[in-house]
């Protein structure tokens, strides 16, 4: 709670800011102390709104390393956890990016992995960046359920295999940060941690970015977090979507050892951007009544992604090819 300052006292969240942005030679990043004692402070609302805006954006400039990623997980995790018993899920996938130039086909890899007993807790954010078309929003036209409460959560799981719970009803804060993305023109690092967060605490956990530079703070976070399971990839968009036109490469954690492979193209050709993003086009190619060459490929190289990262599978010819199975095996009404 924000508290007043009295004349000529410095506020205690200002040391985070002068770190930060102390010049080229007396900046530097915060320690992981620092780093959970500075966001401990934004959740509990002790830092004013200019010092949050100055904070995130040096952060923004800087971009995060590993140890401030883990501090800040470690400082927002407690508010992101169920609140009840009964919340088990296997796999832990993030969806915080949205889409633009190509349908949400990682959808119809979740349904497939989903049928195939592999749950999942999805979480996410939907319209902090305009143009683009988020998870919420596709689930409810398709007429699958979004979760209101950890309750929710349970009753979704069971019913359709997997739950998608919005950050703005699991962690408000959170979410009111990332919002804040139209107001200062840029992302912030919340849409870097809030990918870590793993509220469940799944086995497994599955990360899509935009840049690629990230990847390797990503997969070192997720260790120094303690999972031993998880991937991280170039997704589409920012989106856990493997793109078949181009190369994959992941960076993961196998049983605590990390990983770093590339996964071949699955064209040889580049497949043009939709000219329209049509949602109801997703449940024509689940239903098995229109044929996407990309769409189809996009969602295979996804589960096969998945596969691999649980275990289900060794390699990635045996991954792409269970794949296909669950592809071909789908219970077409499903949407």
């Amino acid at each position: 709670m924000k508290t007043s300052i009295p004349p000529n006292h410095e506020h205690q969240f200002a040391q985070f800011v002068r770190i930060l942005g102390k010049g080229k030679k007396g900046s530097r990043s915060l320690t992981k102390e620092e780093a959970f004692q500075s966001m401990s402070m934004i959740m509990n609302g002790e830092a004013e709104d200019v010092q949050l805006g100055a904070f995130l954006m040096l952060l923004r400039v800087k971009e995060e390393s590993p140890e401030e990623l883990v501090g800040f997980v470690n400082a927002v995790k407690k508010y992101c956890t169920p609140n009840i018993e009964g919340v088990d899920f296997t796999l832990d996938w993030s969806s915080y990016a949205g889409k633009r130039r190509h349908l949400p086909w990682y959808l119809l890899a979740v349904f497939a992995l989903a049928e195939k007993g592999i749950d999942i807790f999805m979480h996410g954010a939907a319209g902090h960046t305009i143009d683009r078309i988020y998870t919420e929003e596709v689930l409810r036209t398709l007429g699958f359920a979004i979760s209101g409460t950890w309750e929710d959560v349970i009753t979704s799981k069971e019913k359709q295999g997997f739950a998608y719970y919005p950050l703005q009803n699991m962690c408000p804060k959170l979410s009111d940060i990332i919002n804040l993305r139209n107001k200062l023109g840029l992302r912030s690092p919340v849409h870097t941690l809030a990918r870590l967060i793993n509220p469940t605490d799944a086995p497994f956990i599955i990360q899509g970015i935009f840049h690629p530079a990230y990847q390797p703070s990503h997969q070192a976070a997720s260790s120094e977090l303690g999972y031993q399971n998880a991937l991280v990839i170039k997704g589409e968009a920012g989106e856990i979507e493997r793109n078949p036109d181009t190369l994959c490469h992941s960076l993961a954690i196998s049983n605590g050892n990390f990983i770093d492979e590339t996964w071949p193209k699955m064209f040889e050709k580049r497949h043009l951007k939709e000219n329209s993003l049509e949602i109801r086009h997703l449940a024509g190619v689940w239903n098995g009544t229109t044929h996407h060459e990309y769409g189809i490929a996009a969602a295979k190289g996804t589960i096969a992604l998945a596969l691999k990262l649980t275990q289900k599978a060794t390699t990635q010819n045996e991954a792409l090819a269970m794949a296909s199975d669950l592809w071909e095996e789908r219970y077409k009404s499903l949407i």
